[in-house]
């Protein structure tokens, strides 16, 4: 079951991952981004902040992942945050 909501992001973790108001993280459904420490966290955590951090999202929860986070598709206005990231080539192979 897809629920919508929407809110607003305070700090983004790396690639596809960033945390809302309420405390609870939110990763991107559909992107693989490099954790800290690997080649190209950095830029992609700062591609992923670009689009969303400090702005209210929209999302379409899909799932819980087994870390307790949930798995969205975001949206940010009419902007597709995850086809953003893909389209920078973080997918998931």
């Amino acid at each position: 079951m897809v629920t919508t909501t929407s809110a607003f992001v305070v700090e983004v973790i790396d690639g596809d991952t960033f945390k809302i108001r309420s405390g609870e993280h939110v990763r991107l459904s559909d992107v693989c981004a490099p954790e800290k420490g690997q080649p190209g966290w950095d830029a992609a955590r700062s591609r992923l902040a670009q689009l969303v951090l400090h702005e209210t999202v929209t999302l379409q929860v899909v799932a819980t992942d087994t870390y307790g986070r949930l798995v969205a598709d975001v949206w940010v206005g009419s902007a597709h945050a995850n086809a953003a990231m893909r389209r920078y080539g973080y997918t998931c192979s």
